[in-house]
């Protein structure tokens, strides 16, 4: 008696992620931003906090969060092909100390390349850990932020302090200064959005203030980062390339059965991203602070990730996550406790906003928190001025684990990210 042997057919090639769309209009995407617009306006009248919307407090908010919204992006082409790259961090300082390093010696143009250059080198260590031996995608990447670390550490001792960088103003903690890099305004444009914000009018002034902070001293680099941002949709939505790379993340199997170099598509990822943590550690040495310096990346590689998953693993939503973090980090570094203070009136109202929505899906135990903790912000604006400062300092990680605990439930990562994969699996 022979048993039939019926063959599995080959999995279905992985289909483009169009059922992952949240499905939102661009008329709805515009009656949300419309809508958000007029709460924050409401709120600067109410409270009287004219920096809410500032051209000044946009502008740094835009500078801040640059380097983040480029730590999300290098970890949206990482994970889109199914690598999970917890080494952001590490890739950002060796960005910093290449950029420093070579900027100060030459110029910031070339340090710029050697800072993106050095991202690619982290990046490629990664991925040789990784897709080429099998490593564990979270161990390796650890271990890429303490190599980086210990190596940048190591290489600012032995090339800052003597010589010819020591006499520049080097010393083990930071590179000499680098020359800047160009930056620029919109001529006729910034000026006369500013005279509008002056008159400090309701939702036309905080247009003028919002779009003003957007092109006033702008630098070459954050209008480099915007057209990465709109490239990298382009290349991984609209191009046969970048269906491909997807389907490495989303069922690498499938893809190599029908003919997908899984482990070329792997590595080329995980090289951009490499590049685009770099870039990101180069603006903090080159635009924030025209230098290496130790420590610099402050966990940016960590919010960016933060920021990557906020938005869903898409260029759009990263952009405004980045945006988000910046925003609050630039409330706590220029404005202090009363800026923030006046932040918890809106985190009361959204709380409120969050809390009937609940309600409405049934969602009573939820939504009963969310009123509790409602009226408990409520309480705290109403009998204080202004939030302590150790409390202002924590801002951007207190946003960052709000917008995650917030966005959680609708989120939807690769199915294959972080898997291991062998070559011939799909053969």
């Amino acid at each position: 008696m022979t048993a039939t042997m019926t063959e599995t057919p080959p999995p279905a090639a992985p289909k483009a992620d169009t059922a992952t769309r949240s499905g939102r209009s661009l008329g709805q995407i515009l009656m949300i931003v419309a809508g958000a617009l007029l709460l924050v306006a409401a709120v600067r009248v109410i409270t009287g906090s004219d920096q809410l919307t500032s051209e000044g407090q946009v502008s740094a908010a835009l500078s801040l969060a640059v380097p983040i919204g480029l730590a999300g992006l290098a970890g949206l082409w990482s994970e889109r092909s199914g690598v999970v790259n917890i080494g952001l961090e590490g890739m950002m300082i060796l960005g910093t100390f290449g950029a420093g390093w070579i900027g100060w010696q030459s110029s910031p143009w070339l340090g710029l390349l050697c800072g993106v250059g050095f991202g690619v080198v982290g990046g490629l260590l990664h991925a040789v850990a990784t897709v080429t031996f099998g490593v564990d995608h979270i161990v390796s990447g650890v271990a890429i932020n303490l190599l980086a670390l210990g190596t940048t550490q190591y290489l600012a001792k032995l090339f800052f302090v003597d010589g010819k960088a020591a006499d520049a103003g080097g010393n083990p903690k930071q590179s000499p200064p680098v020359d800047s890099l160009p930056h620029f305004d919109v001529p006729g444009l910034s000026s006369g959005l500013h005279s509008i914000e002056k008159h400090h009018w309701f939702l036309i002034s905080d247009i003028a203030g919002i779009l003003g902070g957007l092109f006033t001293d702008l630098s070459i680099v954050t209008v480099f980062a915007v057209l990465l941002f709109i490239g990298s949709w382009w290349v991984l939505w609209r191009t046969p390339f970048g269906l491909r790379l997807r389907s490495c993340g989303e069922n690498p199997i499938a893809a190599e059965s029908l003919g997908v170099n899984v482990y070329k598509y792997k590595y080329m990822a995980v090289a951009v991203s490499g590049g685009l943590a770099g870039l990101g550690g180069a603006f903090l040495a080159l635009v924030t602070s025209h230098s290496y310096l130790e420590g610099q990346t402050g966990g940016r590689g960590y919010i960016g990730l933060a920021a990557m998953i906020f938005g869903n693993w898409r260029p759009g939503g990263l952009a405004m996550g980045a945006g988000l973090f910046g925003y609050s980090d630039a409330l706590q570094l220029r404005n202090g406790g009363e800026t923030v203070h006046a932040l918890l009136l809106l985190l009361f109202v959204l709380l409120i906003a969050m809390a009937g929505w609940k309600l409405y899906k049934k969602a009573h135990w939820q939504g009963g928190i969310s009123l509790l903790v409602a009226a408990g912000v409520l309480v705290w604006y109403l009998v204080t001025d202004e939030v302590p400062s150790d409390f202002v300092g924590a801002t951007p990680y207190v946003v960052t684990l709000l917008v995650l605990s917030l966005s959680a439930q609708r989120l939807r990562m690769p199915k294959a990210d972080g898997m291991r994969y062998r070559k011939g699996q799909g053969k």
